[in-house]
């Protein structure tokens, strides 16, 4: 219990203000760009206004910028974490109070909306920026439907406005986690898809006008647009609706944009059939906008989902069949489906995915080195970058906004010690939104704390 009152107390302490951006410039630095090419020896980065200007080799230094000499560094974009729920949950073990990744007793399932929840003072936000990562997608957990819910794209910044994009995506379950939703089965789990949009569909057909929070009434249409944040939809009591439903109509509704295209749809599943399944959605539905999360199987169809266009965040560790449906699961998937034409980037799905989304740097360093292993498949180390950075953001529709060192894009960079894909290599300046942020997380503390066993104030155990 003191334990948990310990750990309550440390993450609610304040987080302090973000400080004005600056115009930086960090220069004489190894830079790599994120976008799958190399690294560039000799490179300058240059952020202005919260925005990335210019990165690479001759880039002119602009008057009055306060500049970092990266001689012997190097310097990349922030770590875009792939698949996660960073910020939903502080404490491991299901702690209660500490949890919003799920909810098992609500009547909600497809409008939950993650973003109210996520909590920037959470531990495993601060470990994860001394880590290298500044932004992050953030999905709830399914309860007790296929449906989890609406995720969003978070940074890591010290301060109290981490939301980059709410109702980034809505994340749907379709493998073994999705048939026992379902009741059991995944056919049963399919039913449960295609009724869902039908009665997307019926809403986004029949709803009335719809008001926003002042009172102004907007005018009627087929489909709801219910993306705007900042209104608070009321539908029209007069709305028909078939006898069948199963969905609340806040939930129908919230499947309307992702009916439309117009939110991507994050679907798990790791078997190959599964896969399968899911892009034979995709030619029912074309308007989908699906990206698979998982894929432990995606090698074996690797051809069909280049053919498909479909992204992949895949789990780059799955090399066990931990599972019935990983049984082909091997490290050279990704290696392998990137081969083949998949726009693939790594998440976390299940893998600590809520407090080690920094291990993502190992991962893709596993992937490089795979290349020198007879007989598997790795990637190219610009390539193993772009997967833990712009490849994510693209894959949800964030590229250009998020991930490369690239004019106009956030300026969110990090400098690191050395290679950021080797392990011994450690964050040293990380700046989201060209505002450089504190590493300091309960760890460090701790570490200072004990670091001199001779203090007076030490627990019995550790004095003379």
């Amino acid at each position: 219990m003191r334990a948990l009152l310990f750990l309550a107390a440390a993450a609610a302490l304040p987080i302090a203000a973000a400080a004005p951006a600056d115009t930086i410039a960090i220069t004489n630095a190894t830079v790599a760009t994120g976008d799958g090419s190399g690294p560039i020896q000799g490179g300058t980065v240059v952020i202005r206004d919260g925005r990335i200007v210019a990165a690479g080799q001759g880039v002119a230094v602009p008057p009055g910028a306060r500049v970092i000499d990266g001689t012997g560094k190097w310097v990349t974009p922030g770590i875009v974490a792939g698949f996660s729920r960073l910020g939903l949950t502080g404490v491991s073990g299901g702690a209660e109070g500490a949890n919003d990744e799920s909810a098992d007793k609500s009547p909600f399932n497809a409008a939950i909306d993650v973003a109210p929840a996520i909590n920037p003072n959470y531990q495993p936000v601060k470990v994860n920026r001394a880590g290298g990562v500044t932004r992050a997608l953030v999905a709830p957990r399914t309860a007790h439907n296929i449906f989890a819910g609406q995720g969003a794209v978070i940074d890591t910044g010290a301060d109290m406005d981490p939301i980059t994009k709410r109702r980034a995506f809505q994340f749907v379950e379709l493998g073994e986690t999705g048939a026992d939703d379902a009741g059991g089965s995944r056919p049963s789990a399919y039913v449960l898809f295609h009724d869902a949009l039908r009665e997307a569909a019926e809403l986004g057909h029949y709803a009335g006008p719809v008001r926003s929070t002042a009172g102004t009434t907007v005018t009627d249409e087929r489909l709801l647009p219910i993306d705007n944040p900042n209104e608070s939809r009321i539908y029209s009591r007069g709305a028909e609706r078939s006898r069948d439903v199963l969905l609340t109509r806040f939930d129908a509704a919230a499947l309307v944009p992702v009916l439309q295209g117009r939110q991507p749809l994050l679907v798990h599943v790791e078997r190959a059939s599964d896969i399968l399944n899911v892009l034979d959605l995709k030619r029912e539905f074309p308007s989908l906008k699906i990206v698979i999360v998982g894929a432990s199987e995606g090698w074996l169809v690797a051809d069909r989902l280049a053919k498909a266009g479909v992204p992949v965040i895949a789990s780059a560790l799955n090399d066990l069949p931990e599972r019935f449906e990983q049984i082909a699961a091997t490290q050279s998937n990704i290696g392998r489906m990137r081969a083949a034409g998949v726009n693939v980037s790594i998440g976390m799905i299940n893998d600590e995915d809520a407090h080690k989304l920094f291990y993502e740097r190992e991962y893709a360093g596993n992937l490089v080195a795979l290349q020198k292993v007879p007989g598997a498949a790795g990637v190219s180390w610009g390539e193993a970058l772009a997967m833990i950075t712009s490849r994510p953001a693209e894959a949800i529709g964030l590229g250009g906004e998020i991930g490369k060192l690239a004019p106009g894009e956030h300026g969110d960079v990090v400098i690191w010690s050395g290679d950021p894909l080797e392990v011994t290599s450690a964050a040293e300046q990380v700046f989201i939104d060209g505002v450089q942020q504190p590493l300091e997380d309960h760890q460090s503390r701790l570490l200072e704390r004990y670091r001199d066993l001779t203090r007076g104030d030490l627990p019995k155990q550790y004095r003379p």
